[in-house]
Order: C-alpha cells, then sequence, then structure tokens
C-alpha cells in the first residue's frame, strides 16, 4: 500500500507520515528529497516552482510507487496540490494509492511557515501554494489543525473502512 500525506507546506504532512508510518509498520518517504538542487535553490529564493519545474520530479516519484507497492509499500510526504500532479503520481502504478489531505486554513499555516526553523521554504510561498491547491474530492480529508495523535488516529481509522 502507498499512502500520500498532501497539502501546502506547513500543513504537517511529514510529521503526520512519519507518525502513520510508526503506527503502520509501512517505510515513511519525503518527497522532498526527491526534488532537484535547482528545485530546492529556487525555493530557498522565494521562487515558486513551475509546472515544469515540478515535472521530473512527479515522474520520478511516480516510477518510485510501483516499486514501493511491489516492497514494503510507502508513506510519501508530498505536496501533490494539483489534481494533475496526483495523476501523474499515480501513472506508473496500477494499484490504487491512498491519499490523505490536511486541510489547514491559511492563517494557521502562516503562523506554523513563520515559526518554522531550518526548512528551505520561506513563508513568501505560502500565497503561491494556496494559489496552486486544488483540494481532492476523493480520498480521506483530516481537519489539519487537530492535534499530530488525533490527525493520525483518524487517518488510521478511515484507511481501515
Amino acid at each position: 500500500m502507498v499512502i500520500i500525506v498532501m497539502g501546502v507546506t506547513g500543513s504537517g504532512k511529514s510529521t503526520i507520515a512519519k507518525l502513520v508510518s510508526k503506527e503502520t509498520g509501512i517505510p515513511y518517504y519525503d518527497a522532498d528529497d526527491f526534488h532537484s538542487t535547482e528545485n530546492i535553490k529556487k525555493m530557498s529564493n522565494g521562487i515558486p516552482l513551475t509546472d515544469e519545474d515540478r515535472q521530473q520530479w512527479l515522474v520520478k516519484l511516480s516510477e518510485q510507487i510501483p516499486q514501493w507497492q511491489q516492497k514494503d509499500g510507502a508513506v510519501l510526504a508530498c505536496s501533490a496540490l494539483k489534481e494533475k500532479y496526483r495523476q501523474t503520481l499515480q501513472s506508473h502504478s496500477d494499484q490504487s494509492i491512498k491519499w490523505v489531505y490536511l486541510d489547514v486554513p491559511r492563517e494557521v499555516i502562516k503562523d506554523r511557515v513563520t515559526s518554522r526553523k531550518g526548512h528551505f521554504m520561506p513563508k513568501e510561498l505560502v500565497t503561491s501554494q494556496f494559489k496552486a491547491l486544488e483540494p481532492p474530492t476523493y480520498g480521506i480529508t483530516v481537519d489539519g489543525t487537530l492535534t499530530p495523535q488525533e490527525i493520525t488516529s483518524e487517518v488510521l481509522h478511515k484507511l481501515d473502512d
């Protein structure tokens, strides 16, 4: 099984994906680790990525997904903001991905990103993240303002449904 925990920067994707991984025993991966150095440099400089910038990154991840599915699965923290990004991620696999969308208001995200230390994504890119966001109409949507334990519990419960 591949579970993708998605949402805008600062929504808690990595935190929740790690907790779900720990609870399920499914390996955790962070999509940020698959970005090119050019993409990370752009984002670090406050330059939003274009669809063209993201394409190779998404293809690389989509090619990895069937490999994870054949092994131990994966819990992947990945923004997956647009529907076409999610379609690309699914494109190399004939097995369904379990999507978990962390829904967090813009004001909360701004506060979280402003107080976050040591991350390459600056607060200036929050607006572009929300501009790109196309919330999924499928999968599991969770209130991302709940505690990490509450979110994880809800995700695990809904994965069992």
